[in-house]
């Protein structure tokens, strides 16, 4: 639902493009949104593709109320931050870069605090992400509004209520796409050394896990019920989820999840 408001993006990658067409999606219209992208080739790009007035630099393109969302690399928000123009609290800040922590975003804008951190992750492009958001307490329940509805334009939202466990959530949903994309990879493969043809196994891997994720969205029961009613004791079924267990594959996989947590905490770090 739109929520009354104009939103300026500094920076104009793939998830700007992704919340940008989101939104005109979801019934903001071209004149409340606007770009900031010192690349001119990807500025053009953005301005062809959704009509939208698109600028080189933040001080000629931010309006008094904009919410601002910084959509730059991580390694690229101490310099955007430090040029964006932005001072006094005067707009919310939201943050897409992964690892970057609002003390140090604050630090860079010199005292900001009025800002919220958000995680979306890649199904966004396609408007079916989910985004965790954390929330400064200078933040109001309005401003968590605006926040849901530029980010809920690509998919669902969560309030994470500590920032230190926005790592955990890099881990888990912005990392998550490319365990689902392994997994489908490593069936597909496995379906193709039992001797389906390869295509064939591409086909039955993907439609599998598309099928189950939305069996296990629509269901008012948790994966670990559904998993249990395909599981036929003595079937075939059980003997891999075996084979899972006898190889430990549960606690190798919450150690690589845990292994991004803490690669993501030391980032935000450096």
């Amino acid at each position: 639902m739109n929520v009354a408001m104009n939103v300026a993006f500094i920076g104009g990658g793939n998830m700007a493009d992704a919340l940008i067409g989101g939104m005109l999606k979801n019934g903001f219209a071209q004149g409340q949104l606007r770009a900031i992208e010192v690349d001119g080739a990807a500025r053009r790009r953005l301005a062809d593709k959704y009509r939208i007035e698109c600028y080189d630099e933040s001080r000629k393109a931010l309006r008094p109320g904009d919410v601002v969302v910084f959509a730059v690399k991580p390694q690229q928000m101490k310099e955007a931050a430090r040029f964006s123009g932005l001072k006094d609290n005067a707009h919310l800040v939201i943050s897409i870069a992964a690892g970057v922590t609002l003390d140090n975003l604050s630090r860079w804008l010199g005292g900001y605090a009025r800002m919220i951190r958000a995680m979306p992750n890649t199904p966004a492009l396609i408007g079916a992400g989910v985004a965790g958001l954390f929330a400064q307490p200078g933040v109001s329940e309005a401003e968590r509004k605006q926040a849901e509805a530029i980010l809920g334009a690509v998919g669902g939202t969560v309030w994470i209520e500590e920032e230190a466990l926005m790592d955990a959530v890099t881990a888990v949903s912005g990392s998550g796409p490319a365990y689902v994309f392994w997994f489908i990879e490593q069936l597909a493969a496995a379906g193709a050394s039992l001797g389906l043809a390869k295509d064939i196994a591409q086909k039955l891997a993907i439609e599998t896990v598309l099928g189950s994720a939305k069996l296990a969205a629509q269901s008012a029961d948790p994966p670990a019920v559904l998993r249990e009613r395909v599981t036929s004791k003595g079937g075939t079924t059980e003997a891999a989820l075996k084979a899972f267990e006898e190889q430990k594959l549960a606690e190798r996989f919450l150690r690589a999840v845990e292994a991004a947590r803490d690669r993501g905490a030391e980032l935000s770090k450096g």
